[in-house]
């Protein structure tokens, strides 16, 4: 096991146990045991993961010479919260049954509403909890990060950060629902999309934080840093994410084999598609893209429209590119050796084949 892989096994059981004893201190708060299953469901949803954000903020802090104050495990998992709250959000919006192969929370939340034989309908008291639900892992994101420990310097001068950072992923999710509204789908506003919602809260603002929690300052090379290297990072996290969509294995994704495809979802790869298709191509995707009832055939059609028009291909070698960017980048940052290897490696796994 290499140096960084063995860092990441510790990274990601510092990031549980912090997780799950945040959770166990929130439970007797409000002595209401009606309250049980928002607690539980919460502690299911944030189980496992590869706890890649929280991953990159620690290499941040390590390559700015922060040491291994166990603080700032605290804080790095502060964004697996952040990140809960916006699938559990995410599904409610998309209308998704699944997450990481278990029923997703407003499906979870209407099957104990049909269970118990409550009043009303089932499925809107699902979605509701569930909007409840990631809105309180939204709030507790905070409040983790403000209790973790590091020194108050140190938070003070990367709380613009956070703050901004949840900001941006709240614009990425209207934007998301913008770009299904009204089916533009262009390569550039699926970017701007994939940016917002994902990339920059998933790579480049988890660095950012680390970094900046290290010197307490934003230095014009941090953000030098993070957007040469975050950025591309974040797109071809976002790329892979949307290859992962159509072609991936529901084994790994934990979600029904084309899923995104059902969901409708203006993806890069999908505008990509558009782009070079030919009309009777185009036609085919714009009629079954986003049918909740497309079956295998369907979707089978749709994966070979994407491959047929090289938009598989291509968004394959953007992620290469992407990829080589990033790790070029790293070259003359004023960072750590150990942290330019981890961040490396970081950068691979992040991006690399899962299908």
């Amino acid at each position: 096991m290499t140096t960084s892989a063995a860092a990441l096994d510790t990274i990601r059981f510092e990031v549980d146990r912090s997780l799950k004893e945040f959770i166990e201190r929130q439970r007797p708060q409000l002595g209401v045991p009606e309250v049980a299953p928002l607690f539980s469901a919460a502690e299911e949803f944030l189980a496992g993961g590869k706890r890649l954000r929280p991953a990159f903020c620690y290499w941040g802090w390590r390559g700015a010479g922060g040491d291994d104050d166990p603080a700032l495990f605290t804080a790095a998992a502060s964004l697996e919260l952040l990140q809960a709250s916006a699938l559990v959000h995410d599904d409610v919006m998309d209308a998704s049954d699944l997450r990481r192969g278990m029923p997703s929370a407003h499906r979870r939340f209407q099957a104990l509403h049909e269970k118990a034989d409550w009043h009303g309908s089932a499925e809107q008291f699902g979605e509701g909890a569930a909007i409840l639900l990631g809105n309180l892992m939204l709030i507790w994101s905070g409040e983790m990060w403000r209790g973790s420990g590091l020194p108050p310097a140190s938070l003070a001068a990367a709380q613009q950060v956070h703050d901004h950072m949840r900001t941006e992923l709240m614009c990425g999710q209207y934007l998301d629902l913008l770009e299904q509204a009204h089916g533009e789908n262009t390569f550039d506003s699926a970017l701007r999309v994939a940016l917002y919602k994902s990339g920059r809260y998933s790579v480049e603002q988890p660095l950012r934080l680390g970094l900046v929690l290290a010197v307490r300052d934003r230095a014009p090379w941090i953000d030098r840093l993070c957007a040469e290297y975050g950025r591309s990072v974040g797109i071809a996290f976002q790329l892979r994410d949307d290859i992962l969509g159509v072609f991936g294995d529901p084994a790994e994704t934990g979600k029904p084999a084309g899923d995104d495809l059902r969901e409708g979802k203006r993806t890069m790869l999908v505008a990509r598609t558009l782009a070079v298709a030919s009309p009777a191509q185009a036609e085919a995707v714009r009629g079954t893209l986003g049918d909740p009832e497309l079956d295998a055939a369907g979707i089978d059609r749709l994966r070979q429209i994407i491959a047929e028009t090289g938009a598989l291909v291509a968004c394959e070698e953007m992620i290469k590119n992407y990829l080589e960017d990033a790790l070029t980048s790293l070259d003359g940052a004023p960072i750590t050796e150990e942290a330019r290897a981890a961040l490396a490696d970081l950068a691979v796994a992040a991006t690399s084949r899962r299908t």
